[in-house]
């Protein structure tokens, strides 16, 4: 593998990672070193499963749907493992509890 097929990586995971996360909704809060390593995750993520599907995933298009596809879900998977749970208690959120995060977040102000 030479310094050619390492660039080449680097700018397919670069393009494939924000693609994904392009397409995936919500916020994705990272940089373009974290996006390019996410979409080379999802290359050889979703080259995997394409092949254990027994798709041919080394045709022009099937490597980039390959790639969005394996991207998307490891954010879905990174989501997941990291959601927040919301409240412990197994009853929902009141009204109250509603407005004081909302008074609470106002007070805070733009940077608080």
């Amino acid at each position: 593998m030479g310094i050619g097929d390492i660039i080449g990586w680097a700018v397919f995971g670069l393009v494939a990672g924000a693609i994904a996360r392009l397409l995936h909704p919500g916020r994705d809060p990272m940089n373009w070193l974290w996006t390019m390593l996410l979409g080379i995750g999802g290359a050889l993520t979703g080259g995997f499963i394409g092949r254990a599907m027994g798709f041919d995933t080394s045709g022009s298009l099937m490597t980039w749907a390959s790639a969005v596809g394996g991207s998307i879900l490891l954010l879905v998977l990174y989501y997941m493992a990291t959601a927040n749970r919301g409240p412990t208690e197994s009853s929902p959120a009141k009204n109250e509890d509603y407005k004081k995060a909302v008074f609470d977040d106002l007070s805070r102000g733009p940077n608080g």
